[in-house]
């Protein structure tokens, strides 16, 4: 059986009570919360123009080589969109064999509408076109990087495939 309990005096604390806020290191006062480590900003939320040619075209040219070839000479630059014209900013790309391609932004903005133009063998004029991360909701740096090289990979234009 369980000794009936005594109640506290009122003037010794219950085991029950909390210490106050003021008396819990690191704790500030009722409603405020608690410190909040700040994360940095994520690398896609630099503007456009800085993000492509000081992040994007790195890292793209970074691991293009890891798959044992050279790195692609790239441009980030203003322009006609290839084959359908108007004007878009776009990556271009020269990979060996007289391989081009072109990543292109309808808008100077990570979540543009994107189309990626493939010409092969020193053809001046892309033999494919088509739409690019289309289904994406958020673009990071990693995702379009890995999405390229895959698709340039697809074509077997990286290494030695």
């Amino acid at each position: 059986m369980a000794e009936p309990s005594t109640p506290a005096s009122p003037d010794s604390p219950s085991p029950a009570a909390k210490t106050p806020a003021a008396k819990i290191p690191g704790a500030k006062g009722p409603g405020t919360a608690p410190d909040a480590k700040v994360k940095p900003p994520a690398p896609e939320d630099k503007p456009f123009s800085e993000f492509v040619p000081q992040l994007l075209l790195p890292a793209l040219a970074k691991e293009c080589q890891t798959y044992g070839g050279p790195a692609p000479g790239l441009v980030f630059e203003q322009g006609p969109m290839p084959v359908v014209g108007g004007n878009c900013w776009m990556v271009k790309g020269d990979l060996p064999g007289e391989r081009r391609f072109w990543l292109c932004f309808a808008t100077p903005e990570l979540g543009a509408i994107k189309t990626i133009a493939l010409a092969e063998g020193g053809s001046k004029v892309p033999s494919l076109l088509e739409s690019f991360l289309i289904d994406e909701k958020k673009m990071t740096l990693a995702l379009i990087v890995s999405r390229l090289v895959q698709r340039l990979n697809g074509q077997k234009w990286l290494g030695p495939n």
